[in-house]
């Protein structure tokens, strides 16, 4: 089904043909605006670099000819701030589900294969009153810059640990690998991957003592055995160096199999060491850190070159969400208490990132820009599929 707004065609199964399917549980009577419609110009208006109601409502009426125009608005009026505000308040769970619905259709979706998990706390949420803020843990994938789902974490009452398992429930494992801190390392979470199809790959830390200790132990090393020189070791690595940001990078991971029956852990296969060196270019200081993990990839299924990506990979959501989130969507800078609201403003944003992503920008700060340039353009992101 296609349906003409002026010169623009709403393609079925694009953003807003997802939006036209919610349910507005809005009184009619005073209705100006439908809530496809006013997602659409929130959406509009961010996509060009607003980041807040007011600044969104401001977008939004400097462009009241070209939006009136275009959108074959009834009403010359366009909405006031507070109305956008009390949208994405009483609405935040039918604007995530929508949106979720979108990006899961997405073509990218199917063909990425690793899941990142992790969460971050909007700083801008936390108030005297409240120390915890607003706490959403992601399921991202690192390849498409596309969130699947994220859940709100109660911090109060919870963390993530309790989370992740209901994030992982709605969502189709099989043939996928998991990849998350050592927050995420924990037998129950580890079998529920593995029984939903999935495989998974841990960080782990002083959270799980034990296995970090006998992983540890096993690359420490090794003492010559009288009259019979080292033990034998099955020890393969790789290595990749990357000159960047005015510093080099080396990265060397080393892997085994020979905890396998010895660790009490669900499905493992391989664990690994994983050194990592930094020079600074113009201070020529040497940083080095040390990880210690596990897989339940075999060794067939994930030579260290391979284990070596899929460990990167976790930090991909920092650099490919949550910094893009706070840097060029200003999340923490952003006073938000009410906390639907934030949510809501949290899903919209990780939505911009995945529309930007598919258009292949990798910097999303001058995506913005060249929307705000070409609003038309823009508007073709919500209406096109």
């Amino acid at each position: 089904m296609e349906c003409n707004t002026a010169e623009f065609v709403v393609e079925t199964g694009s953003l807003y043909d997802h939006f036209m399917k919610m349910d507005d549980s809005r009184k009619k009577r005073g209705i100006r605006y439908s809530l496809p419609t006013l997602l659409l110009l929130i959406v509009l208006a961010k996509i060009c670099g607003e980041d807040k109601p007011y600044g969104i409502a401001d977008w939004v009426q400097c462009r009241k000819d070209m939006l009136l125009e275009a959108l074959q608005l009834k009403y010359p009026r366009l909405p006031h701030h507070s109305t956008y505000e009390r949208i994405l308040e009483s609405h935040e769970q039918t604007i995530d589900k929508a949106i979720s619905e979108f990006l899961g259709k997405l073509p990218a979706v199917e063909q990425s294969r690793v899941i990142t998990l992790d969460g971050k706390t909007a700083r801008g949420t936390i108030t005297g009153e409240d120390r915890f803020g607003v706490h959403l843990l992601a399921a991202y994938l690192p390849q498409a810059g596309i969130v699947l789902k994220q859940l709100p974490v109660e911090k109060e009452k919870e963390n993530e640990i309790v989370v992740a398992p209901r994030l992982l429930e709605s969502l189709n494992l099989e043939e996928k690998v998991v990849v998350g801190d050592a927050m995420q390392t924990q037998r129950a979470l580890s079998s529920q991957i593995v029984d939903a199809g999935g495989d998974y790959v841990w960080i782990a830390k002083d959270n799980q003592p034990k296995t970090r200790e006998a992983i540890e132990l096993l690359f420490a090393p090794q003492k010559p055995v009288r009259g019979q020189g080292f033990p034998p070791m099955d020890f393969v690595s790789a290595q990749t160096t990357e000159k960047e940001h005015g510093r080099l990078e080396e990265r060397t991971i080393t892997v085994s199999s020979m905890l396998n029956e010895y660790i009490d852990w669900p499905f493992v296969q391989q664990v690994f060491k994983l050194e990592r060196r930094f020079t600074y270019g113009s201070s020529g200081k040497v940083h080095h850190e040390i990880q210690y993990g596990l897989t339940s990839l075999s060794a067939k299924q994930a030579v260290p070159e391979k284990l070596l990506e899929l460990v990167r990979s976790e930090w991909g959501i920092e650099n490919g969400l949550h910094y893009r989130r706070d840097v060029t969507f200003l999340e923490d800078k952003t006073r938000m208490t009410r906390k639907a609201m934030a949510r809501a403003m949290a899903c919209i944003n990780n939505l911009i990132i995945a529309l930007f992503s598919k258009q292949g920008f990798s910097n999303h700060a001058r995506a913005r820009r060249i929307f705000d340039a070409d609003p038309f353009a823009a508007l073709s992101l919500i209406l096109r599929l």
